[in-house]
């Protein structure tokens, strides 16, 4: 297997990119698509969606709340009218 040319040619392939500058421009370019997208304040679609869950289960409690206040309230307004 030492003379297996395949796997001479992957790891001279391997140590020929460790050596070459396209290791320091695929560095380069994740820093600057990470700071790229920290400027426009992007978030990841998991934290959209918990965000999003949480919006909807507060509209429909709060929907709750309301309706709950507005029974009260019609209840109160026919105790102080009789």
């Amino acid at each position: 297997m030492a003379n297996d040319p395949i796997s001479d040619l992957a790891q001279r392939l391997a140590q020929a990119f460790r050596d070459s500058p396209l290791q320091d421009v695929e560095r380069n370019m994740k820093v600057m698509l990470g700071s790229f997208f920290e400027r426009f304040d992007l978030v990841r679609r998991e934290d959209f969606e918990v965000q999003r869950e949480l919006l909807e289960k507060s509209a429909t409690r709060i929907a709750e709340l309301e309706a709950r206040v507005a029974a009260l309230e019609s209840r109160q307004v026919r105790n102080d009218a009789t």
